[in-house]
């Protein structure tokens, strides 16, 4: 069976019966005291929010059996609430592998748009190439150890790099910019760049559950508890210790962790306190920015503007009409 409905393609008004990835799916109480069903559907193209009115005792039963990454079946019409689109739920069932037979199952899992092998080699050779010997058996340590889940580890649980791959693909992106600011403001000291985006997010490997297809249903218990940033800071003193790396490098790689977010309110208590820290912060926001665009406008018609974007403050963000190569 053809994929006919991608989540990129619809539009307000469209009457479907499709498959979808089931993320985030959750029984919830409404004002009137009646259950609905609150799940957010993914497929290869992005996501959309769905929701199933007036769920029965029968059906709650049944949906309590689908897990985050299932494929379930959907049968609704699409609508806009807030200036975003919206699935109204009619019907939906799991997908049965005795019944249905679908001809691409990479329709259904976003993933990142390139291989997870060949951007880990693409990372793990940057670390190799790392001239000071400390910095290289930290930031090599870390991608060898690590190497099985990084093949599908997304970056987040719903915003930027909420993908197959998603951590590795954050990681190449912020390695090819970081080397370019490298070449403009020389004195920077490369390999602590290369470094800090490397660990950078380590401990999202930790923070997050995932399967095996990128999916994560949420944090682990170390992950609500500590977050990480301060699970980061303890890897990374452990690794150190083990490795022999000098107080004054491990200290500064912790404090790399520490400061990436910036601000209080996003989990650093420390601003930068030296450049390639600076920098550090501004090369992941910016690919986490930028990654959000061009999501977003993925699906944008020429002249017209996005649904609202909310981790952009709720921006409309528009597509020129013109092309420029």
């Amino acid at each position: 069976m053809s994929k006919q409905f991608y989540i990129s393609d619809l539009q307000t008004g469209d009457n479907l019966t499709e498959f979808f990835m089931a993320k985030a799916l959750s029984l919830k109480t409404g004002g009137n005291g009646k259950l609905y069903l609150d799940v957010t559907l993914g497929d290869s193209t992005g996501e959309i929010n769905g929701k199933k009115w007036d769920v029965s005792e029968a059906e709650s039963a049944e949906f309590s059996r689908i897990a985050d990454g299932d494929l379930i079946k959907v049968r609704g019409q699409v609508t806009e609430w807030n200036g975003i689109k919206q699935l109204r739920i009619g019907k939906l069932r799991k997908y049965d592998p005795q019944t249905d037979q679908l001809d691409d199952m990479n329709d259904y899992i976003k993933a990142a748009p390139e291989a997870p092998e060949a951007m880990y080699q693409y990372i793990l050779a940057k670390a190799i190439s790392i001239g000071d010997e400390e910095l290289k058996s930290m930031a090599v340590k870390f991608l060898r150890d690590n190497k099985q889940k990084l093949m599908y580890y997304p970056a987040a649980m719903r915003n930027h790099h909420a993908e197959l791959a998603g951590l590795l693909y954050h990681i190449k992106r912020m390695l090819m910019m970081g080397e370019k600011a490298c070449d403009v403001y020389t004195f920077l000291k490369k390999d602590w760049v290369v470094c800090g985006v490397i660990l950078h997010d380590m401990e999202k490997l930790n923070e997050l559950e995932s399967n095996e297809l990128g999916v994560s249903p949420g944090y682990s218990f170390e992950g609500k508890m500590l977050g990480h940033i301060a699970q980061g800071v303890k890897a990374v003193e452990k690794m150190a210790d083990e490795l022999g790396v000098s107080e004054e490098k491990k200290i500064m790689l912790e404090h790399m962790i520490l400061s990436h977010h910036y601000e209080p309110e996003f989990g650093s208590p420390l601003k930068p306190l030296f450049p390639e820290a600076e920098l550090l912060h501004y090369l992941d926001m910016t690919d986490a920015k930028l990654f959000d665009f061009e999501d977003a406008l993925a699906s944008v018609k020429p002249g017209e503007f996005s649904e609202r974007v909310r981790t952009l403050d709720g921006r409309m963000l528009y597509k020129p009409t013109f092309s420029e190569k």
